[in-house]
């Protein structure tokens, strides 16, 4: 999906929403068996209840690799299922040495119909570019994360910067806004003006929103471009808002919450 589509889609939908299939399954409602088809089951009636209300799907792999060959074959087919009409992100955080990510690249982005891949830059350019040198494909970057152990090397000074500004400065150069993204937390909001003095033009995937406490109003207001710029991920706060038979119409409600409050900023 091109950047011209994700901004096409965020306009008709008036959404920047981004669904996150972290379907741990220990946490599925009491009347799914706790297996691999259970979580293929419980990510279609997810996806069959908000598709129209988002723009973009992630699916974080440890979730799925936890459940070994078969946790693997759901996931590729909640991909399919999923189809075409979304911004598909595998959240795989890998980043290696340059044969290494060669082999990341061509497992998630060839073989796997995914759209982007989240990568670690913390080796550098070589780890990065074997993501970038796929056609059509997007890398996410992680920039500034929501997690409580950022702060032990993300805010350190490294000359006149931060270490995020630094990697957000250097890795620019890696790509474009045509073919990378960065992920910024939302719980980082006071820090996403600085980030648009660094990226202007660029998509930035935001996790945090819900319950890890971030808002849409923060992030909306400080973290928006001419184009929203902006994937906003609510993965538990959607995905597990309710625990009964009736979850699907619950995460409904939940994704309707979260778009309607994005409606106001597009």
């Amino acid at each position: 999906m091109t950047r011209e589509e994700i901004i096409k889609e965020i306009r008709e939908k008036k959404s920047c929403l981004c669904v996150g299939l972290d379907s741990d399954v220990e946490k599925l409602p009491a009347h799914f068996p706790k297996t691999a088809e259970s979580v293929l089951e419980f990510n279609k009636a997810i996806i069959d209840a908000t598709r129209d209300l988002c723009v973009s799907y992630k699916l974080n792999v440890a979730f799925y690799e936890i459940l070994a060959a078969d946790g693997w074959r759901v996931m590729e087919e909640t991909a399919q299922y999923i189809g075409q009409n979304h911004f598909l992100i595998a959240d795989a955080k890998r980043g290696d040495i340059g044969n290494t990510s060669t082999q990341y690249a061509k497992a998630f982005l060839q073989n796997l119909p995914f759209d982007a891949i989240t990568v670690s830059p913390y080796m550098g350019s070589d780890s990065v570019q074997p993501f970038l040198g796929i056609s059509g494909k997007w890398v996410i970057l992680l920039g500034l994360t929501s997690n409580k152990g950022s702060m032990d090397f993300q805010k350190l000074k490294v000359c006149a910067n931060y270490l995020w500004e630094q990697v957000l400065v250097t890795t620019s150069e890696y790509g474009s806004a045509e073919n990378m993204m960065y992920v910024i937390g939302a719980t980082r909001a006071e820090d996403l003006e600085r980030v648009r003095e660094i990226l202007p033009d660029h998509f930035l995937l935001i996790p945090g929103v819900g319950a890890q406490g971030g808002t849409v109003k923060d992030v909306m207001e400080k973290g928006s471009n001419k184009d929203c710029g902006l994937l906003i991920n609510v993965s538990r706060s959607v995905i597990f808002a309710g625990g009964g038979e009736d979850f699907a119409l619950a995460a409904r409600e939940a994704a309707s919450r979260f778009r309607n409050e994005m409606k106001d900023y597009l």
